[in-house]
């Protein structure tokens, strides 16, 4: 990830807007989903799986009903894995029933290329089955490389490339806000 001066972005999403589009999230899973009793929410880490727990919560008020919740970790499915340093692993969990049958909904953050969803495609096909996958990102930013779309969004936010968008949650940065900004280096092939 591109460094970003997190002094000189400005946000997008504060603390309240953010729990208000999880929430809008959660409801639509439950409309499409006609009651979510086969949803699996499979967060990618690390944002991603605080996202999904939050969605899980958010879901279990609706329905009243506990909603399988684990993390799916890609790193060895990316296709970037000889360009960039080595990185540690995730942790994948799997809720104890399983995939198979289910209508899976993968959880990250931003989504960008789609490179990341497609490795987490690709890691989901080992694991099981499932009866369908949509997914959910707190940010659509658009400059798609691959033919994916989500089908919950948070906010659509167009960017330039040359701007970078920092997702902060409470469990990992101590607050919740998106952010945008203007990357610290040049994008790839422009340096």
């Amino acid at each position: 990830m591109d460094a970003i001066n997190t002094d000189a972005a400005r946000p997008v999403l504060e603390g309240p807007d953010i729990a208000r589009v999880l929430t809008r999230i959660a409801h639509e899973i439950v409309e499409r989903a006609k009651g979510a009793d086969d949803v699996v929410l499979l967060g990618i880490p690390t944002r991603g799986v605080f996202l999904a727990g939050r969605i899980a919560a958010k879901l279990e008020e609706i329905t009243g009903r506990k909603i399988p919740v684990g993390s799916l970790d890609i790193t060895m499915y990316r296709d970037d894995l000889r360009l960039r340093p080595a990185r540690t692993l995730g942790r994948t969990e799997i809720p104890g029933d399983g995939v198979d049958g289910r209508l899976v909904v993968l959880v990250d953050d931003v989504l960008f290329s789609g490179r990341t969803i497609r490795a987490a495609l690709d890691a989901l096909g080992d694991i099981g089955r499932p009866r369908a996958v949509q997914l959910a990102v707190l940010v659509d930013r658009g400059h798609r490389e691959l033919p994916i779309r989500a089908d919950y969004v948070g906010k659509n936010l167009p960017t330039s490339l040359r701007e970078t968008v920092r997702v902060q949650l409470a469990e990992e940065d101590g607050r919740d806000a998106v952010l945008l900004g203007v990357q610290q280096t040049a994008p790839a092939g422009e340096q």
